[in-house]
């Protein structure tokens, strides 16, 4: 990944609670009313063609786990209390939410049990709806389905495929999530390793308890505390012989990649949970084919963000490049493929991902 400009600190405002937008919630509740049929007709041919294992999960559990009452850990079963597929630590579900929203979230619970997942997610009321759809809406004995699990964020332990000698976690508010099943694994083999988490304030912090309950492993570092981290608060320690597992907001992420950069002998894996930042981009237009309306995407806005300005019920979820639920067919143009999830045969065919590629030429047609 390549960054071109990397902030030493954290903006206080990236740990997954956002300011309201009133423009946001009009276009979320137009999106609520026509993202059934949406699901049905705009997907089509280009539904992911992979295999996603669905089936019917029910809330067994829930459980607030952040002082200010923003993150929500669920508990999910089978129906008829019969094993779930195994997964391992950095493993994420597919939730199909009772609207026909598509979301995902990381599993942060224990791969050992078989028979329930755990999934924790922080309310954002302007992020699209889904977390606030999962706070609201999903209650003990909620039935929906699921996908998964899928894995774009694998755990390589020390000794077990990856030739590092120990591990330094980071995480960032809601960034927890993945790191979890990753350091409880490590701290049970043995594993030397050391985390920094990270956010504005102790209330805000998701299982505070479970990480202070490793001692001197984990190091809590608030912003109210301490200030914003640069990226050697985040990193102490690390050196030739290091992995280091991160997961956080764009800025942490950018900065520990930078950092890592002129540390030689250092493993580097990161996810994060907003949008990349968009590298080289220029502006070029997007022509919906059914109505012949022309859309200007900046250089600095993804193709997805100006759809949804235009047709709020376009299928979205990670907007990271992975998931696959934006992809949308080209008719016309050369698109900049900037992600290694589609095939080269799904390319031929028109097939893009609209959160993150781009054009080589002025104008794509989208069969839209």
């Amino acid at each position: 990944m390549t960054v071109r400009e990397v902030p030493d600190a954290l903006p206080g405002d990236l740990y997954g609670k956002h300011r309201h937008d009133p423009g946001t919630r009009v276009l979320d509740a137009i999106a609520t009313a026509r993202l059934r049929w949406s699901s049905l007709v705009n997907r089509r041919d280009l539904r992911p063609r992979v295999d996603d294992r669905r089936f019917p999960v029910v809330v067994t559990e829930r459980r607030i786990v952040a002082h200010d009452q923003d993150v929500v850990s669920l508990r999910l079963a089978r129906p008829d209390g019969r094993e779930l597929p195994a997964w391992r630590a950095g493993a994420h579900l597919d939730l199909e939410l009772p609207s026909g929203r598509l979301r995902q979230y990381s599993l942060c619970g224990d791969p050992a049990d078989t028979r329930a997942y755990r999934i924790a997610v922080r309310r954002i009321p302007d992020g699209g709806g889904g977390s606030v759809e999962v706070h609201d809406e999903l209650r003990v004995g909620s039935e929906f389905v699921v996908r998964g699990p899928r894995n774009a964020f694998p755990f390589a332990v020390p000794g077990h495929g990856s030739p590092a000698e120990r591990l330094h976690f980071v995480a960032g508010g809601i960034g927890i999530t993945p790191i979890l099943p990753m350091a409880r694994l490590a701290h049970r083999l043995g594993v030397p390793w050391t985390m920094v988490y990270t956010g504005r304030s102790r209330d805000t912090i998701p299982f505070l308890a479970e990480l202070e309950s490793f001692g001197e492993h984990v190091l809590v570092r608030t912003d109210d505390e301490h200030g914003l981290p640069d990226a050697a608060a985040l990193l102490p320690g690390v050196g030739a012989g290091t992995a280091v597992y991160a997961c956080g907001p764009t800025p942490m992420t950018s900065a520990i990649v930078a950092a890592v950069r002129t540390m030689p002998e250092v493993e580097l894996h990161f996810e994060r949970f907003s949008p990349p930042p968009i590298v080289d981009g220029a502006a070029f237009e997007i022509e919906l084919a059914a109505s012949g309306t022309v859309l200007e995407v900046p250089a600095d806005r993804s193709a997805l963000d100006v759809i949804l300005a235009a047709r709020p019920d376009q299928p979205y979820s990670c907007r990271q490049g992975f998931c696959r639920t934006c992809v949308v067919r080209v008719l016309a143009g050369d698109p900049d493929h900037r992600e290694n999830t589609l095939s080269a045969d799904e390319h031929a065919a028109g097939a893009m991902l609209a959160c993150v590629s781009r054009s080589h030429g002025e104008r794509l047609v989208l069969d839209l």
